[in-house]
């Protein structure tokens, strides 16, 4: 752990010198890929994530230069992020990093994406430098917390977005290494998010609340531009971002490798439209749907740990679902519906799917097996032991979660999730259309205007 007071005006300087030439060739595929995942999904939601409509009419009651996806209209910047950033984490399909975790471009891209539309002069070679700068930096502050931001009640993954979005539009818009520093202390002005987003279960605000985090960012960065000034040491100052949020000065985790190593490029791809604290058990169904007939099952016991237990209590009502942000965050549903669906898609989470007797009948067999040596390095592990009818027990385990860069999914791979999410659009993008779409934003050159992302029939066919 180390006390240096110049933490804050490290990093805004590295934001402030880092040139897309800079950039590693892997960083600047990797930033592609998550633009690529970001988009798909958001287009996705515009046609499944009711939760998210609240934020677009409030954005479209105030016009601006920046586009609502999807829907048509536009709004300010500000309003655009907001509005297009509820959309970004409503399907819970967007990337996470899993070692912190965060889900660093849920907030990121939205907001770089309004804030392009309304300077049409920045290039997207300047939006890949802000975008795996913020990337990079969401993941550390993730990691960097001497203290578990959940033990003091906090929720990580907003909350450290908050920071890193505000530090990334700010550099997408020029601003200095001064600029950079007060527009992450701006942005920590706004920020609260505690962690009742993930312990009231029926709550919408686990989904769009990136729209928030984007929002904020936004605004910070502007009102630095316009001269606004906070604080000299926004992240480790006596009462800053580490102290409040962290319990201490930030670990070295922070800063080692800064500049070198981006750590967007080590996010995880969600194959699954779940909580990745699904993921092992999803994949642990789908792999012992092979040898068992789910109508022979009579018992189902997930291993976890202290990470997982909101994905499994209370069991009962875990079992039966109401919504799909309920059904995205309870393993006894997620297996339930792998076993008999063979398949966990964007369908499974619609209503009827969801009310569907057969799966909640198998999901009630759904019970917890707490293993008390897992942690919070076990996030993304889980197995399953399933007895069946004879008292056969089979059991699959899975370690590391399907899509972290150790198992990666591959560019073909997120190229047909954008078509699948793209034909869950608001108006349906044909899989022709959205493939081509999806190899240009592979492909996009660095020197066209950042505002051509979205100028893509994948995207503009909808307004």
């Amino acid at each position: 752990m180390f006390c240096d007071k110049a933490i804050s005006a490290t990093i805004a300087g590295q934001f402030a010198q880092l040139m897309h030439a800079a950039l590693p060739d892997a960083t600047r595929h990797a930033t592609r890929r998550a633009l690529l995942d970001a988009i798909g999904v958001t287009l996705g939601a515009t046609g499944l994530g009711e939760d998210a409509a609240p934020y677009r009419r409030h954005a479209l009651a105030v016009p601006g230069p920046s586009r609502l996806i999807g829907f048509g209209g536009s709004s300010t910047p500000a309003l655009a992020a907001l509005a297009n950033g509820a959309l970004a984490h409503q399907l819970d399909f967007g990337d996470t990093f899993d070692a912190g975790p965060a889900h660093p471009n849920a907030a990121l891209v939205p907001a770089l994406l309004a804030l392009a539309d309304a300077r049409p002069e920045l290039t997207f070679g300047e939006f890949l430098v802000a975008m795996a700068a913020g990337s990079d930096l969401a993941c550390r502050l993730s990691i960097a917390a001497p203290r578990p931001y959940e033990d003091g009640g906090w929720y990580p993954p907003p909350l450290v977005n908050l920071i890193a979005t505000a530090a990334a539009c700010a550099r997408f818009i020029g601003l200095n290494a001064d600029g950079i520093r007060h527009a992450m202390g701006l942005a920590l002005l706004q920020g609260s998010f505690p962690s009742e987003i993930k312990y009231d279960a029926t709550s919408p605000i686990r989904g769009v609340r990136e729209g928030l985090v984007a929002r904020a960012a936004v605004e910070a960065a502007l009102l630095a531009e316009a001269g606004a000034t906070a604080f000299a040491e926004p992240l480790e100052g006596r009462a800053g971002f580490f102290a409040i949020y962290g319990g201490g000065a930030p670990r070295d985790a922070l800063l080692d490798g800064l500049g070198a190593t981006f750590l967007g490029d080590q996010v995880s791809f969600k194959p699954w439209p779940a909580c990745r604290g699904t993921h092992p058990y999803i994949e642990a169904a789908l792999v012992l749907r092979e040898r068992v007939d789910p109508a022979r099952v009579v018992r189902i016991e997930a291993e976890t740990g202290p990470i997982q237990e909101m994905l499994i209590r209370p069991q009962p009502a875990k079992a039966e679902p109401t919504r799909a942000i309920e059904a995205k965050f309870s393993i006894p549903y997620t297996v339930a519906e792998a076993l008999i669906d063979g398949a966990v898609t964007l369908d499974s989470f619609k209503a009827e799917r969801i009310a569907d007797p057969a799966t909640r009948a198998l999901a009630h067999k759904v019970v917890e097996q707490r293993n008390p040596a897992w942690g919070r390095s076990e996030a993304a592990s889980g197995s399953l032991t399933v007895t069946v009818e004879d008292g056969t027990t089979l059991t699959h385990r899975v370690m590391q979660a399907a899509g972290h860069p150790d198992r990666p999914m591959d560019d073909a791979a997120l190229i047909a999730k954008f078509v699948d999410c793209a034909a869950h659009a608001a108006q349906a993008i044909d899989a022709v259309s959205a493939r081509a779409q999806a190899e240009r934003i592979l492909t996009l050159s660095t020197d066209v205007p950042a505002h051509q992302i979205i100028d893509l029939p994948a995207c503009t066919d909808n307004f």
